[in-house]
């Protein structure tokens, strides 16, 4: 290990915050092995040996009152789409929780629903807790890259929603100045359950390596300690191996888990055992859980 990262090292043992020059020589390090092993001497600090998954079932809004039904095995049912005003994102939470039942329901983003807000002239503190009535138990998600995430943060604490997780929306964003700003917001303290830090659209122009994205993992580790408990890679967007090889750069939780079982597969290839499959190659213990981080069996 370079004297870079021992450096670094000495300050994650010592509980000290990484500031903007550590950042970037993390960034800058060409040693991927001795990131990848100071980010998971973190993940085993504070999960052991546990790696947690979701298995996500999809709804669209232009369907959420029809359509096929949701299979048992979902641990959260996740409502997308594009509502053109907060009435119909209301009926859709509401039709989506009668076909769920008592499933975890997640919608939509919140930099989504702050502009819903604005466009029908009410403040996200009134919209959220409209949803929240319908049934609406999280948001879906946050961009960790996005002007407004402080303020609509605190709108969502003031209408008791949570946020499932923060994301990087726009791959080409300055993703480290956006994590100081998140640690800087935290005060030292835990303040987000789950960051994403892959970017969740890639250009196909410009895809981006194995390499970058194990960087970007074990940085992301580093740099939120204190603030954030899980990392996170979604399974569907990155593939089950690359999200394998994050288990051991950091990483802890798997999003997005098919909850399809295809027949033909048999029962050894299907979603359900190549995730733990792969959990247990990494030499880890899988956990599935809900949307609510309950740990569930199947």
């Amino acid at each position: 290990m370079t004297s870079t990262l021992d450096s670094i090292a000495a300050k994650l043992a010592a509980g000290d915050a990484l500031d903007a020059s550590d950042s970037q020589a993390l960034v800058a390090a060409p040693d991927l092995v001795g990131l990848g092993m100071l980010a998971e001497d973190l993940r085993r600090a504070r999960h052991g040996d546990r790696v947690t998954f979701l298995r996500v079932a999809h709804l669209r809004v232009a369907d959420a009152a029809g359509g096929a039904p949701i299979p048992g095995t979902a641990g959260e049912a996740r409502l997308e789409g594009a509502p053109a005003s907060l009435d119909e994102a209301v009926e859709a939470v509401r039709a989506v929780r009668r076909r769920v039942g008592p499933v975890p329901l997640a919608a939509f983003s919140l930099e989504q629903l702050a502009e819903l807000a604005a466009r029908d002239g009410m403040t996200l503190v009134d919209c959220l807790s409209q949803l929240r009535a319908a049934g609406l138990e999280r948001v879906a998600a946050a961009p960790l890259d996005w002007a407004g995430l402080a303020a609509a943060a605190d709108a969502a604490r003031v209408a008791d929603v949570e946020v499932s997780r923060l994301v990087v929306r726009d791959p080409g964003s300055d993703w480290l100045a956006a994590l100081h700003q998140l640690a800087a917001r935290s005060n030292g303290h835990r303040s987000v359950r789950v960051l994403a830090p892959l970017p969740l659209d890639v250009s196909p122009e410009s895809p981006t390596t194995g390499y970058d994205d194990l960087k970007r993992v074990a940085v992301a580790r580093m740099m939120v300690a204190r603030h954030v408990d899980s990392i996170q890679v979604d399974w569907a967007a990155y593939g089950p191996k690359l999200a394998q090889v994050a288990l051991t750069f950091g990483a802890d939780d798997v999003d997005n888990v098919s909850v399809v079982e295809d027949p033909a597969m048999g029962p050894r290839r299907g979603a359900l055992a190549e995730m733990r499959r792969n959990i247990e190659a990494a030499g880890l213990v899988p956990v599935e859980r809900n949307g609510r981080w309950e740990p569930t069996t199947s």
